[in-house]
């Protein structure tokens, strides 16, 4: 049996409706169920369903075989899992924004400081481009930083661009783009490999214009996996 994590939120109903498409319909499980875990018998599969900064450590850890989970989770987290797929959908991007009229200015400080629940993100691109940065770590309402001047700019994922404008921001550059992923275990791929990898054809076959993940430098795709495990 295998175990999949899937993402509380806006990447469910995406995730159960690929899984449909795919023709594993799963009967009785919605974005609306308060069920945490649901056995799907005819499948041969369990589902957890997890907050979104929890699937990575799931499947990492062995807590489930494979997940779906945005690419702005991996990029922060840098689990260690392979990423054979991108699923296409829950596009959105991480962006720096700042007060509109203040984009070009920051205050008068040794650092700019930066509000975000993307700490590792934003500490790695700012520290690319050879720019000082305090950052505070925020869980939510990110936008209202700048506002009360908690902070010069803010990093956060961004979908329509409605909520900066609602508080006045403006994005000022774009750090990555985020998709839904397919993630796997490492273990996993080595002692149920029969079972993700039909799995992942069926998934493959029915996203459109679907391409292997680049992923990080910890991700790969199962093809290359498949030849080292040959080759060993």
């Amino acid at each position: 049996m295998l175990t999949i994590a899937l993402s509380k939120g806006k990447l469910i109903e995406s995730a159960l409706d690929l899984f449909r498409r795919a023709g594993y319909p799963i009967t009785g499980l919605s974005a609306e169920s308060r069920r945490l875990i649901f056995i799907s018998q005819e499948h041969d599969m369990t589902f957890l369903i997890v907050r979104p900064s929890d699937v990575p450590t799931y499947v990492e850890y062995g807590g489930a075989d494979a997940g779906i989970v945005g690419k702005d989770v991996l990029m922060e987290q840098e689990s260690d899992v392979y990423e054979p797929l991108d699923l296409g959908f829950g596009a959105c991007r991480i962006a720096v924004a700042a007060l509109k009229g203040e984009a070009a200015g920051v205050r008068l400080s040794p650092k700019v400081r930066i509000a975000t629940k993307y700490p590792r993100i934003t500490e790695r691109y700012f520290n690319a481009r050879g720019i000082p940065v305090e950052i505070i770590k925020l869980y939510g309402s990110i936008e209202l930083a700048p506002v009360v001047g908690l902070a010069d700019r803010i990093v956060d994922l961004v979908e329509t661009g409605s909520t900066l404008k609602a508080h006045d921001l403006v994005e000022v550059e774009v750090i990555a783009r985020s998709t839904a992923r397919f993630i796997v275990n490492r273990a996993s791929l080595r002692l149920k490999q029969e079972s993700l990898m039909t799995l992942i054809r069926r998934l493959r076959a029915v996203v459109p214009s679907e391409r292997p993940s680049s992923g990080n430098s910890r991700s790969m795709t199962l093809q290359t996996r498949k030849k080292k495990m040959v080759r060993s």
